[in-house]
């Protein structure tokens, strides 16, 4: 059985350390809130741009966008990986490259080659690892996600599109459902599929175009993918801020178990050293 004194340091070194894991729970808590409060402010802004979109798409019948044309044949796909930039978020992380490695996986098992874009440093570390073929990348994004980092490695994905180098656009990033539950979801970008484009109302609206509406269409569909993209993403940090904050509560209740458990093993330590002591002095006394 260990020393009194080894017990004693084992049992400070857990509680520095349920300290810091405290101290991560109340950040990322306080980081969640407000990542909360941008991913929901995100949402009606691509919604908006979804219903004029579908609104013009179905005005325009003799325009057909390549965005909106399923393509006759799929040689190569596209995904657009969406991970964190750091660790201690529980299986966040690894939840979302598993369901991007099966979807790989069954296209290249249907003879469908595969160009990843990874948004996030573990992502990107994980498909270099697994042999990815990575066109673009961008991490560090930080807590607060910018649209102007992200236009690049998706804007690779989208002229790749439209130049017929892929044939199919997809993403996956951890959709949040509460502060217990995120999910990942996979879902595809392009073509845009035919549901997203059904207007709200049945009635259509009259827009006045300037320069044309070719020209509005084409800007609106880029802007889009974009803001779904920008949506992903948020809804990604917001996952991951709530993925850690349980994990870090986890990892502080379980280190106050071990704490009461090694307490409970120093005082066992300390009352044998005492009987051994009592008895060694009895012993003594007896033999005088």
């Amino acid at each position: 059985m260990a020393g009194g004194k080894e017990i004693r340091n084992k049992i400070k070194s857990v509680q520095n350390t349920r300290k810091i894991t405290r101290a991560m729970e109340m950040v990322a808590a306080s980081k969640m809130r407000k990542a909360q409060a941008r991913m929901k402010a995100a949402r009606p802004y691509g919604e908006k741009i979804r219903n004029v979109t579908a609104h013009l798409a179905q005005a325009l019948v003799d325009y057909a966008h390549p965005f909106l044309t399923k393509r006759a044949q799929v040689k190569r796909a596209g995904i657009i990986v969406v991970t964190t930039d750091k660790g201690l978020c529980g299986g966040l992380n690894t939840n979302v490259l598993r369901a991007s490695l099966n979807q790989m996986k069954a296209w290249q098992q249907a003879g469908i080659q595969v160009d990843v874009t990874a948004i996030g440093n573990k992502g990107f570390g994980f498909m270099q690892r697994a042999g990815g073929r990575v066109v673009s990348h961008v991490t560090q994004l930080g807590d607060t996600p910018h649209l102007d980092k992200l236009i690049g490695p998706v804007k690779v994905m989208l002229d790749a599109y439209m130049a017929g180098q892929i044939d199919e656009l997809h993403i996956v990033y951890t959709r949040f459902i509460n502060t217990m539950r995120q999910e990942p979801v996979v879902e595809q970008l392009l073509p845009v599929p035919a549901d997203r484009m059904k207007p709200v109302s049945q009635h259509p609206f009259e827009y006045i175009y300037e320069p044309g509406p070719e020209v509005v269409i084409d800007d609106l569909l880029i802007r889009y993918i974009e803001a779904l993209v920008y949506q992903a993403v948020s809804e990604n940090i917001a996952s991951e801020q709530s993925a850690r904050m349980v994990a870090m509560k986890a990892a502080s209740d379980n280190a106050g178990t071990v704490i009461d458990e090694l307490k409970l093993v120093y005082n066992k330590t300390r009352q044998a050293a005492i009987t051994k002591e009592l008895s060694e002095i009895v012993a003594g006394a007896a033999a005088v």
